[in-house]
């Protein structure tokens, strides 16, 4: 390869980079802006306790439902192309919320979701084929830049509202969905961006037969699976609840979101360390176990630990939960043959995983609501803490799926 041609493939290598690193940037925004301003949210439309526990859920359960469609998308688009349509789709659901009305709400939340869904199984692939010998660093990057833009949602989220019900013209009773809606911006802005360059689509990659069947008689990629699974409801509840948890002990709106925007900075942190240090150790186990007791008993402090010392618990929970995320997908590729493998072992932990996941916010809402105490909330996350720690550790073992590339 000639010095020209090596400038040119880096150029295109970053630019395919950064762009990644902006599609990944919107594709938490619609689901952790809404925990700060729930509580608004749930006053102006007049939802019942089980519809504000269903919308936190929507997430999760898109993710798993939907999930599974991308291997489908990418045969009849290609992945590029696909990527550039569902961006295209989850700018539009998420502009959908301005409509303050639950049923806007409920809508936007589900096209934004099923667009994610469908990129959270298809993204892997991408870097897995355009950056085959930086796997483990690109994954890091739009890890954390996932991460960044979890953590601008959430913490500008209930300001924004707060600015713009303060604008001529607009109400207080709406300020909360339009702010909601301002996060369709980095999704268009990342399909414009994505449309100016392209990669060329790979004619016939995505014609191989299926090993899903097979998948699914083994054990390692169960525990990969529920692992995948079992920290994303925490996750999942954190993101839709934590907020709601701290205005109850006490804490403002906007100090609420910060909280959880600063746990979510954290977790960007662990998710650039962690892949390369990880994917050196020959046993992930010590430390996919350890990283969701950490997060456990964070989480604990969150619950009931002096409002004061809520800095610390918040930076301790995003540095485990960061670790637990970026390490449930590096599991993927370190228990897989190849990088086929992998990418059907991703389809089979995130679709089944995040379906697994939708239950947590779900059941976490109607604990609260039950029972108005945050004890039995604490006592959920702590089960599933144990029971993420323990498929994490089965996950984590020196071992390859028994199945064999065709």
């Amino acid at each position: 390869m000639d010095t020209t041609t090596h400038h040119r493939s880096r150029a295109r290598s970053l630019a395919l980079g950064a762009s990644l690193a902006l599609m990944a940037f919107s594709l938490r925004t619609p689901v952790t802006s809404v925990g700060p301003i729930l509580i608004d949210a749930v006053r102006a439309t007049r939802l019942s306790s089980s519809g504000a526990s269903l919308l936190t859920t929507l997430p999760s359960l898109c993710f798993g439902l939907f999930g599974p469609l991308a291997p489908w998308a990418a045969r009849r688009l290609g992945s590029e192309r696909a990527l550039l349509a569902l961006l295209i789709l989850l700018a539009c659901g998420t502009a959908l919320r301005v409509v303050p009305s639950w049923q806007s709400l409920y809508a936007g939340q589900i096209v934004a979701c099923f667009s994610i869904g469908l990129m959270n199984v298809l993204l892997p692939g991408v870097v897995k084929r355009d950056f085959p010998h930086h796997v483990a660093l690109v994954t890091g990057i739009y890890s954390a830049a996932m991460c960044a833009g979890a953590a601008a949602a959430a913490a500008a989220t209930v300001p924004i509202a707060n600015l713009l019900a303060h604008m001529p013209g607009n109400s207080g009773n709406a300020a909360w969905s339009s702010a909601l809606a301002v996060w369709a911006l980095p999704a268009a802005i990342a399909a414009v961006i994505w449309l100016g360059q392209l990669p060329p689509v790979e004619p016939g990659a995505q014609k191989r037969a299926s090993a899903i069947g097979r998948l699914l008689r083994d054990p390692l990629a169960w525990n990969v699976t529920l692992f995948m699974g079992t920290q994303s409801s925490l996750a999942y509840i954190v993101f839709g609840w934590l907020p709601t948890v701290l205005r109850m002990r006490g804490m403002s709106a906007v100090d609420a979101g910060f909280m959880l925007s600063l746990s979510v900075i954290a977790q960007a942190g662990a998710s650039l360390l962690l892949p390369v240090l990880v994917a050196r150790l020959p046993d992930q186990r010590p430390v996919n176990a350890g990283a969701l007791l950490l997060a456990g008993a964070s989480l604990m402090g969150c619950f009931f630990a002096p409002l004061w010392t809520m800095w610390g618990c918040a930076i301790l929970l995003g540095i485990a939960q960061g670790a637990a995320f970026t390490l449930a997908l590096t599991v993927i590729g370190l228990r897989s043959h190849d990088s086929r493998v992998a990418a059907q072992l991703s389809s089979m932990a995130q679709g089944i995983g995040y379906l697994l996941a939708s239950a947590g916010p779900f059941i976490a809402g109607a604990l609260l609501h039950a029972t108005g105490s945050l004890s039995s909330l604490a006592g959920l996350c702590a089960g599933i803490c144990v029971l993420s720690a323990w498929f994490g550790y089965a996950a984590g073992r020196r071992a390859h799926l028994k199945l064999a590339s065709d």
